[in-house]
C-alpha cells in the first residue's frame, strides 16, 4: 500500500503561484508514476501533469504548458507542482495520485483546494 498526502493548496490571486506538494509512504518502491489531477465544482476530474518516478519524464495538459512544472525529490519521497501564472480556471480541488507500471491510478491523496480568485 501506498499513502499520499498533499498540501500547499489556497487562495491567491490571477497572475499568483503557488506550489503543492505531495508526501508518498509506505510501499513508494512500487510507484511508477505519480499524476496530478484536478477537479472542478460541476466538472469531471481531469489530469494536470505527471512525472515517471525513476527518471523524472514529466508530461502536462496543454492548459498548464509553460504555467506549472512538476518535479520529484525521490529521497524524500515528494512530488511538487509549481504553479506560476494561476488563472481563475485552475481554481480545483488538486489531488495527486499513484500508479505501479501497469495499471490504473489506485493510489490517491485526500486532495487540496486551490482557489483563483480577485
Amino acid at each position: 500500500q501506498v499513502q499520499l498526502v498533499e498540501s500547499g493548496g489556497g487562495s491567491v490571486q490571477p497572475g499568483g503561484s503557488l506550489t503543492l506538494s505531495c508526501a508518498a509512504s509506505g510501499r513508494t518502491e512500487s510507484i511508477y508514476i505519480v499524476a496530478w489531477f484536478r477537479q472542478a465544482p460541476g466538472k469531471e476530474r481531469e489530469f494536470v501533469a505527471d512525472i515517471d518516478w525513476t527518471d523524472g519524464i514529466t508530461a502536462y495538459v496543454d492548459s498548464v504548458k509553460g504555467r506549472f512544472t512538476v518535479s520529484r525529490d525521490s529521497a524524500k519521497n515528494t512530488v511538487s507542482l509549481q504553479m506560476n501564472s494561476l488563472k481563475p480556471e485552475d481554481t480545483a480541488v488538486y489531488y495527486c495520485a499513484a500508479r505501479r507500471a501497469i495499471g490504473t491510478y489506485e493510489y490517491w491523496g485526500q486532495g487540496t483546494q486551490v482557489t483563483v480568485s480577485s
